[in-house]
C-alpha cells in the first residue's frame, strides 16, 4: 500500500538565518498584511507592529508634544518679553524631571509604553496653557506648578521614547532609526516655530507672542497625547530579522526598582556618560535666552527658531551616515563619532565665543526696572539689520551641533545592549542627569543678579569638552561590533527561545495567514 501523500503546505515566503541566534536556528519572517494569532490576538498587522511603524508613531507623538515645547522655548522666555517667568517655570520643570528621570524606567516598564507616552503628553498641554494664563492673569504660581507637573510627565514620556528608539531597531540600523525619529520630532519644532513667525512677521518691536500662538500649541499637544494610544504593546513588535524586543515577561514595581539598582551594578560604566548627559541640555538656556532673546526682536527670534530646529533635522541626517556607515565596524564608527564631536565642539563654540564678546548682560538689561520689564535702552537686532548674517549662521550651527550631540548619546547607549528593560533604565538616567543640569542653569539665569553671559557661555563649552573626555573610555572599551541575544537576555526572565520569532511561531503562536 502506497504511503499517504503528505499534505501540501504553502512555501515559506522568507527565511533568514542570523549568527546571533543558536546554531542552526532559522527565523521565519511573516509576510503580507494580515495574520490570525491565538497568542497575539485575533488579527494583527505585521507592518503596523514593525519597529519602523512604531518608531514613526512615537516620533509624531514627540512632534506634537516636546516638538511644540521646543518651538515655544526656542523663542526665549516661552514667547514672553523677558525670561523671568520661563526661567522659574523651567527651573521647577527640570528639578522635578531630574528626580523622576531616575525612576522613569521603572515607571515605564511597569505601566507600559502607551500609558507612559499619553500621560507625558498631557503635561505639555498644561505647560503651554500656563503662558496663556499668565498673559491675562499674571498668575505666576500656575506657571511654576505647570513646570513642576510637566517635569513628572516629561520624565516618563522621554524614558518610554528612549527605550523604544534604542531597543526596537536591529543593531545595524540604530543610527538610521535615531535619525528618523530626530527628524520627525524636530519637524514639530520647525512647524511650531513657523506659527509665531507667521503671526509676528510684521512685529519689529520686542513683545510677547499672540494668544493664537499659545492656543495652537495647546491643541497640538493634546492631539499628541491622544495619538499615543494608537501604539502597539512592546511584546507584539517583531523586527525585520524575525526577533522580538527583549523585555520582562511579568514586570512588577518591586522587580523594576530592583532592576534599577541592578543596572548600576551590572553596568557601572554608564556613570562615565553622565557628564555628557549633564551637558546635553545645559546650553539651551544660553542659546535661547542669552543669545536669541537677548539679541533679537520678536520676528527675528522666531526666524532663528525655525532655522535652529530645521537644521537639527539636517544634523541628525548627517550623523546617521556616520553612525550606520556599512563599510566600517561599529567600534571604528564609535571612535569616528567621538572625534567628529571634538572637532565640532571647538569649531562651532569657538565661533560662539567670538559673537559673545560683542555684548554683555549689563548692556542688554540696561534701563529695565524689574525682571518682568524689558529694557527700553537696548535696540535688538532685526533680520534687516547690518551684520545679521553671521549670528544667523551661528544659530544654524548650534542646531546642527545639538542634533549631533543628542543622537550620538542615544547611539552610544543603544550600541551597548538591545535589552528594552535595561535601555529604559539608561534612558531614565540620561533624562534625569540631563534635567538636573538644565534645572541648575535655568535657575542661575533666573537669579535677580544672574552671571554674566560670558560666564554661562564658558560653562557650556567646558562641560561639553569635559564630557567628551570622560566618555572616551566607554567608547573604547564597552562598545562592541555586536551584542549576542544570550548576553542581552541575562537581565530579564526571558530566554533566547522567547526572543527568536521562529521558535515563537512554531512552538507558541501557531500563526496562520488570513
Amino acid at each position: 500500500m502506497a504511503d499517504t501523500e503528505p499534505e501540501k503546505t504553502a512555501p515559506q515566503e522568507h527565511v533568514h538565518t542570523s549568527t546571533d541566534y543558536p546554531e542552526g536556528a532559522q527565523v521565519e519572517i511573516p509576510q503580507g498584511w494580515m495574520y490570525r494569532s491565538r497568542k497575539l490576538g485575533p488579527i494583527t498587522f505585521p507592518w503596523y507592529a514593525s519597529p519602523q511603524s512604531q518608531l514613526v508613531l512615537v516620533a509624531f507623538v514627540c512632534f506634537l508634544c516636546p516638538g511644540m515645547f521646543n518651538a515655544l522655548g526656542g523663542l526665549g522666555g516661552g514667547g514672553q518679553v523677558t525670561a523671568y517667568v520661563g526661567d522659574a517655570s523651567n527651573t521647577a520643570l527640570y528639578s522635578t524631571f531630574a528626580l523622576v528621570g531616575f525612576f522613569a524606567g521603572t515607571i515605564t516598564n511597569a505601566l507600559g509604553i502607551r500609558i507612559a507616552l499619553s500621560f507625558g503628553g498631557i503635561g505639555y498641554c498644561i505647560y503651554t496653557s500656563s503662558y496663556l494664563c499668565f498673559d491675562h492673569t499674571q498668575n505666576f504660581g500656575y506657571s511654576v506648578f505647570a513646570g513642576f507637573f510637566l517635569g513628572i510627565c516629561a520624565g516618563v514620556l522621554w524614558c518610554a521614547q528612549g527605550a523604544i528608539m534604542m531597543s526596537y531597531p536591529p543593531e545595524h540600523q540604530k543610527g538610521r532609526y535615531i535619525a528618523v525619529f530626530w527628524g520627525i520630532f524636530n519637524m514639530g519644532g520647525v512647524i511650531g516655530a513657523l506659527i509665531p513667525l507667521g503671526q509676528n512677521i510684521h512685529t519689529t518691536s520686542n513683545s510677547t507672542v499672540t494668544d493664537g500662538t499659545y492656543i495652537g500649541f495647546i491643541v497640538l499637544t493634546f492631539l499628541g497625547a491622544c495619538l499615543a494610544w494608537t501604539l502597539c504593546d512592546a511584546k507584539k513588535v517583531i523586527r525585520s530579522d524575525g526577533t522580538r524586543v527583549i523585555l520582562m515577561q511579568h514586570p512588577t514595581w518591586k522587580s523594576e526598582f530592583i532592576g534599577l539598582w541592578e543596572t548600576l551594578i551590572s553596568d557601572p560604566w554608564i556613570i562615565c556618560l553622565w557628564p555628557m548627559f549633564f551637558a546635553s541640555n545645559w546650553f539651551y538656556t544660553y542659546q535661547f535666552n542669552d543669545v536669541n532673546l537677548a539679541q533679537f526682536n520678536t520676528r527675528t527670534r522666531s526666524l532663528n527658531n525655525v532655522l535652529y530646529w530645521f537644521f537639527q533635522i539636517v544634523g541628525a541626517v548627517l550623523s546617521s551616515f556616520i553612525l550606520d556607515f556599512p563599510g566600517m565596524r561599529r567600534t571604528t564608527r564609535a571612535k569616528v563619532v567621538w572625534c567628529s564631536l571634538v572637532v565640532l565642539t571647538f569649531a562651532i563654540w569657538g565661533g560662539g565665543y567670538a559673537f559673545q564678546t560683542t555684548y554683555t548682560r549689563a548692556e542688554v538689561n540696561k534701563g529695565a526696572n524689574t525682571p518682568l520689564d524689558p529694557s527700553d535702552d537696548y535696540v535688538k537686532m532685526d533680520w534687516t539689520s547690518h551684520g545679521y548674517i553671521g549670528p544667523m549662521f551661528l544659530f544654524i550651527f548650534y542646531g546642527v551641533y545639538d542634533a549631533a550631540w543628542q543622537t550620538s548619546i542615544y547611539w552610544f547607549m543603544g550600541a551597548t545592549t538591545n535589552n528594552s528593560r535595561k535601555l529604559a533604565n539608561f534612558a531614565g538616567f540620561y533624562k534625569g542627569i540631563q534635567s538636573a543640569g538644565a534645572a541648575i542653569i535655568w535657575r542661575l539665569d533666573g537669579l535677580d543678579a544672574p552671571p554674566p553671559y560670558m560666564n554661562i557661555f564658558a560653562s557650556c563649552w567646558a562641560l561639553l569638552a569635559g564630557g567628551l573626555i570622560i566618555a572616551a573610555p566607554v567608547l573604547l572599551m564597552k562598545i562592541k561590533d555586536t551584542v549576542s541575544v544570550e548576553e542581552d537576555v541575562k537581565f530579564t526572565d526571558e530566554s533566547v527561545d522567547d526572543v527568536v520569532a521562529h521558535k515563537i511561531g512554531h512552538e507558541a503562536v501557531d500563526q496562520e495567514k488570513v
